[in-house]
């Protein structure tokens, strides 16, 4: 049946699929088609072609390569799935300027069509890179003993949460290498510190060398030594807080060699005579300046531009130092040296702004010398007391002048002002201290009593107990247990407990800054801390309470749980009165209190009144008779045996206990009444009934109910 006309019929259908995909087609299909298409798609018998037509046939036949459809280009002549490419076709639809628009709703959509972007993004530098190019640059380091250029590359490798690595890197390539290398390490350290190396990274770096002591000792047999040394020498160096030691000694693992490395650098060097001028000395062979004798250079050249007044000469000094690492020493030396002396002021300032002018001392050194004078204005303070004033003044100029900015301003003037003292205070201070001396001198109780009676000043006695504690911190364990003492014998008495608490509050919050002095300040006032506590001037609740009030992370909470622990051990009380020694004074109270013990058992048992009072006598411990007064309470309230109340009637007529020591005595029962209640159900009754019979019998004033009685309900 001949097919319609104008269709294709399915054989010719077929045949065009195949040749528009470049398919080959069989020689009689193809002749087909050519008949089919020259008769108006009718299909002939081959013999209608006649000679012509057998001839194309033939050629056809003889041509079919000419019918395949495939490039011999290699090239794919198809058309695209976007409807471009091909020959013969339309193409894409095109934008409006020419470019070929990908249609993504397209479902012949192909991500591979899409224009290729080079997008740039740093790659991350992996932590073994960093450990190839550190090496080199530490080998390098100690061939050139150039340390401007080392700080430059460390700045151009970038990493800097690497650093921890590099400050391993460099001290454990030095522990096998002879002094000067040593000595180049710490001075490289110290140039470093702050501006290249975070504080944070150096202390993680010192961190993680005393945690592979241990791996190190197998090659280095003398790491442990020389590892207390840079540690000390990091100290002196003011690139390390002394409270380091401490921290990281509590997170080492018990009986690793890191904890012989910090036990060593305390006693062996920080705790020594002279120790900074021995640990800078220590690796004497060194070819390199010392930041000792760095200072004395600036202290020097500061005191001879001041007496011949050329800048210009000046300036080059300090840029012959070739220290512009260190020139915050520069800018601290002069502020200090322009508060002692007046008539410095004025020179040294232009000095300074003409350092700032010309880029001699960048606006980073010259910020970090002001925020070193501002971290030790305290101490600074006692030489010179207007020089929180000063620094204010200092720092408001620099701003207005450009050389420090704004924020940091800010910063110092809040500190400052919130702890700026009264001149009344400073005059305080200054009696305190000459009072404490001269006790540590004498050891004479009755001596300070009358001292501070004379004082008339109830208002400042938390300086006075603070300066105390913070001036025995640095002594022998004689002053520590002198001052514990009259911790002991003050209180109440003299000073009321909430005084004694602000003390020991204001010294843990300062406790950062006071360990910047005295190495061992965390571990010494948490003794001091728990000694109050075994003495009974304290509450333990007091250290969960201030622990409450501290900044979380700080050091007071750190000494505040050292004390806690203390405590908690067995035979605490024991340890920590005998913790400086146990000699002297120490002594003598321990024994009071046994002996106190002793006599009242013996005259509770039918002793005689007047030996009992000659007992109390020759204790020759008067400041400590409310101790006798306690513990006759107590055991009246025990025994229910109210004869040794006689005796205590007897001491107040006598004047044997006086009415302070009386009443102080009565204060302790009832700051214990809650304990004592679980052991003697009647304790509050029984401590009332006490009170009025004293007060009856005249050896208890009668305004002690007013305040006071409201502890028993």
């Amino acid at each position: 049946m001949a097919a319609p006309v104008g269709f294709l019929t399915e054989e010719q259908r077929k045949l065009m699929r195949s040749a528009s995909y470049g398919r080959e087609v069989m020689v009689d299909e193809s002749s087909k088609l050519m008949r089919s298409v020259s008769h108006g798609h009718h299909t002939m018998p081959e013999a209608a072609l006649g000679a012509g037509g057998a001839k194309n046939l033939n050629a056809g036949a003889s041509s079919e390569a000419k019918l395949d459809r495939r490039s011999n280009s290699g090239k794919n002549g198809r058309p695209k799935k976007g409807g471009g490419g091909g020959k013969g076709t339309w193409g894409s639809f095109l934008s409006a300027d020419g470019v070929l628009q990908v249609d993504r709703n397209d479902p012949n959509y192909d991500s591979e069509e899409e224009p290729y972007k080079l997008v740039g993004a740093p790659v991350a530098q992996s932590l073994e890179q960093f450990k190839e190019k550190v090496a080199s640059l530490v080998e390098e380091y100690f061939a050139s003993d150039d340390v401007t250029s080392m700080a430059t590359d460390l700045r151009n490798l970038g990493s800097p949460n690497y650093h921890h690595y590099f400050v391993k890197k460099l001290v454990s390539m030095a522990l096998d290498r002879h002094d000067r290398e040593k000595e180049m390490a710490s001075v490289l350290l110290s140039a470093l510190y702050a501006d290249v190396i975070e504080p944070d990274q150096l202390a993680k770096g010192f961190r993680n060398l005393l945690e592979s002591v241990d791996d190190l000792s197998l090659d280095i047999p003398d790491a442990v030594d020389i590892l207390a040394v840079f540690l000390a020498r990091a100290v002196v160096d003011d690139i390390l807080p002394p409270a380091f030691l401490s921290k990281t000694q509590k997170v080492l693992a018990e009986g690793s060699k890191g904890i012989a490395v910090i036990q060593k650098a305390e006693k062996s060097y920080l705790l020594a005579p002279h120790h900074a001028e021995v640990v800078e000395r220590k690796w004497g062979g060194s070819t390199h300046t010392t930041v000792a004798e760095v200072q004395a250079k600036i202290v020097a050249l500061l005191k001879e531009y001041v007496e011949g007044g050329d800048k210009a000469e000046a300036c080059c000094c300090i840029r012959e130092l070739n220290v512009p690492f260190f020139h915050h020493e520069v800018v601290k030396k002069a502020l200090v040296l322009a508060m002692e002396e007046k008539a410095a002021e004025a020179k040294i300032w232009a000095l300074l702004q003409e350092s700032a002018e010309e880029g001699l001392i960048t606006s980073s050194q010259m910020a970090k010398g002001f925020t070193r004078l501002s971290d030790s204005i305290h101490d600074l303070a006692l030489d010179i007391p207007d020089a929180k004033e000063m620094l204010e003044v200092f720092t408001t100029r620099a701003v207005d002048e450009g050389w420090v900015s704004a924020p940091f301003s800010r910063a110092v003037t809040s500190e400052l002002a919130a702890s700026v003292e009264t001149k009344e205070a400073r005059i305080f201070k200054l009696k305190a201290t000459t009072i404490i001396q001269e006790y540590f001198l004498s050891d004479d109780i009755g001596e300070v009593i009358l001292s501070l009676e004379d004082l008339a000043a109830p208002d400042y006695h938390a300086t006075f107990v603070k300066r105390l504690i913070t001036l025995a911190m640095d002594r022998k364990n004689r002053e520590k247990e002198m001052a514990s003492v009259l911790l002991s014998a003050l209180y109440a008495e003299v000073i009321p407990i909430a005084s004694i608490a602000r003390a020991f509050t204001l010294l843990l919050h300062s406790a950062e800054d006071t360990a910047l002095d005295i190495p061992c300040a965390a571990n010494e006032l948490a003794l001091f801390l728990a000694r109050a506590v075994v003495d009974d001037i304290l509450a333990p609740l007091y250290l969960e309470e201030i622990n409450e009030q501290l900044p979380e992370g700080c050091l007071g909470r750190e000494i505040v749980h050292m004390a806690q622990s203390v405590l908690s051990a067995r035979h605490a009380g024991e340890r920590i009165l005998r913790c400086w020694g146990g000699g002297g004074t120490g002594q003598a109270v321990e024994d009071a209190k046994d002996k106190i013990k002793l006599l009242l058992e013996e005259f509770e048992a039918g002793g005689e009144l007047a030996e009992t009072c000659q007992c109390i006598r020759d204790l020759d411990m008067p400041f400590f008779h409310h101790e006798v007064v306690k513990k006759a309470l107590v055991m009246a309230m025990e025994k229910k045996n109210d004869r040794v109340l006689s005796l205590l009637r007897e001491c107040a007529q006598e004047g044997l206990i006086n009415t302070s020591q009386m009443v102080k005595g009565f204060r302790r029962v009832l700051d214990t009444l809650d304990d004592l209640t679980l052991d003697i159900p009647d304790a509050k009754e029984k401590a009332a009934l006490y009170v009025e019979q004293a007060k009856q019998e005249g050896w208890l004033k009668p305004s002690f109910d007013e305040n006071e009685m409201s502890k028993f309900t």
